[in-house]
């Protein structure tokens, strides 16, 4: 804010801003048309045709000589700079319309003929003629307003004094007759302009009133000014009215900024050198106490490092000494470990030798005592397979002697069976055997004729033979049998075997 030039830049500020106040505090009821993608605002006198207002983009407002329409949002253009503060909808077609409102946005609807508004609410949607009805929607969210005071204090200097105010509407059948909530795009804009303009001056108001140190340092003056004063604007406090039918949510001051380089430093400059003053001392302090700290550190370093050199100095004698005597230690005990083991190899190659020798004895030992064990097995299987030899002999004699017992007695039962046949059985079995005795009997070198009985019968002449002649020849051949029989039973007595010994005492 200062220049060398002498020109009041301070003024020509306040002078800037209130040109865009002035501005700011003007509705935009109408908009440019290339302005695409924002709701367009369009006017059209009487005298136009009907047809021209069946759009379907919507009516926003309908008055005095023309009728107001403002476009739904995204319809008048194809371009996203701008968008409506609501996002409301027309739907249906010439008078047979329906305004939809989004449930966070206050509607006022009138019809011409009507001295009170058809619908007054929240959030309420409604049938919609365009030729005889006007509406307004308001946004019902938290509104805030930044606010930028350039103020001056009691002793003359520029302050920006920087801040915020937060207001909804709490009543809107009092705010939509009293505020102007017509602007196209931001139905708030003329109602912020309006406050913050209050604001601004309440805090001008009251920063005139108070020293520069105080604006800096304590800022709850301010907030309470403020506060009164917008809340009876906007509240009606303190008094019989509404107001303007708002209430002030919050009101923050952030912070106070000192216009002025040179007295924003200046004020700075005691708190300054105080706190260099304090940080001076206290770094000569701390630099006293160092230096002390250190020469006492030093110092004790220096004499610890001297005992340090004595006790290694006398350690390290120590350790030589212990060293070197360690050292002839080992030396005498590796020589007596070397004569030792020369005393201990000799010892074992000794050892080993006798060793030797009493193993070779031992093996000769072991070698006889083998062979004789050899021997003697040798003598035991040969004992061994001569009485097994003797034994099998011994055994297949008297299998020998079963069977000939056995036969011997089947032969006698056999006899005695004979024997007790009748003689004309044998009689008749020996005629049987007859053809099978004489094949067996050897063939005769000669043929002699043998005439039993004397007598001149046809047997002799040669005749036919009688029943004396077959019994005669009977007679003999049963003789010649019993010849037989007595000599067999002669050879049965002879076969048998002789009585059996007493067995030899072992």
């Amino acid at each position: 804010m200062e220049k060398d030039s002498g020109e009041n830049v301070y003024l020509q500020q306040i002078q800037a801003a209130q040109k865009k106040v002035a501005v700011d505090l003007k509705a935009r009821r109408a908009a440019p048309a290339a302005a695409a993608g924002s709701p367009a605002l369009m006017v059209q006198e009487e005298s136009g045709t009907e047809a021209d207002l069946e759009s379907d983009t919507g009516v926003a407002a309908r008055g005095g000589r023309g009728r107001m329409m403002r476009a739904a949002p995204g319809r008048a253009g194809g371009g996203e700079g701008s968008a409506a503060a609501v996002d409301l909808r027309i739907t249906g077609w010439w008078h047979f319309q329906t305004v939809v409102v989004p449930p966070n946005a206050y509607v006022v609807h009138t019809r011409r003929g009507h001295a009170e508004p058809l619908h007054l609410g929240l959030g309420i949607s409604f049938p919609y003629d365009p030729y005889t009805d006007s509406f307004l929607v308001v946004p019902s969210t938290m509104q805030t307003i930044l606010i930028n005071a350039y103020c001056i204090c009691k002793e003359l200097q520029g302050l920006v004094v920087q801040g915020y105010v937060q207001w909804i509407i709490a009543d809107f059948a009092t705010a939509y007759k009293r505020l102007d909530f017509t602007d196209v795009l931001d139905p708030m804009k003329v109602v912020n302009v309006q406050l913050r303009e209050q604001a601004e001056a309440a805090i001008k108001d009251k920063v005139a009133t108070m020293g520069i140190d105080e604006v800096l340092s304590d800022k709850q003056p301010i907030i309470a000014e403020l506060t009164a004063r917008l809340r009876q604007v906007a509240e009606g406090e303190g008094s019989g009215d509404k107001g303007l039918g708002l209430r002030i949510v919050t009101v923050q001051v952030k912070e106070a900024v000192v216009s002025s380089t040179r007295v924003w430093e200046n004020l700075q400059k005691p708190f300054r050198a105080q706190r260099a003053q304090v940080a001076r001392l206290a770094e000569l302090a701390s630099e006293s106490a160092i230096a002390a700290q250190e020469l006492t550190e030093r110092k004790r370093r220096e004499s610890a490092r001297l005992e340090t050199e004595a006790d290694l100095a006398a350690l390290r004698g120590r350790q030589e000494a212990q060293t070197f005597d360690r050292e002839q230690a080992e030396r005498r005990r590796r020589h007596e470990l070397d004569a030792q083991a020369k005393v201990a190899a000799a010892a074992r190659e000794g050892e080993v030798a006798a060793a030797q020798a009493e193993l070779e004895k031992l093996k000769a030992e072991k070698e006889a005592e083998l062979a004789r064990a050899r021997q003697a097995e040798e003598l035991a299987r040969q004992d061994q397979a001569a009485r097994a030899e003797i034994a099998e002999q011994e055994a297949r004699g008297a299998a020998a002697n079963r069977q000939a017992e056995v036969e011997i007695g089947f032969e006698r039962s056999r006899q005695e069976v004979k024997n007790r046949l009748s003689p004309a059985f044998v009689e008749a079995r020996l005629i049987e055997t007859l053809p099978a005795i004489a094949e067996r009997l050897p063939k005769p070198t000669e043929l002699r004729a043998v005439t039993f009985g004397g007598g001149g019968g046809p047997g002799a002449g040669g005749g036919p033979a009688d029943g004396s002649g077959l019994a005669a020849l009977l007679a003999q051949v049963r003789a010649v049998l019993d010849s037989f029989r007595g000599r067999g039973k002669t050879v049965d007595r002879a076969a048998e075997p002789p009585a059996a010994a007493p067995p030899e005492k072992a």
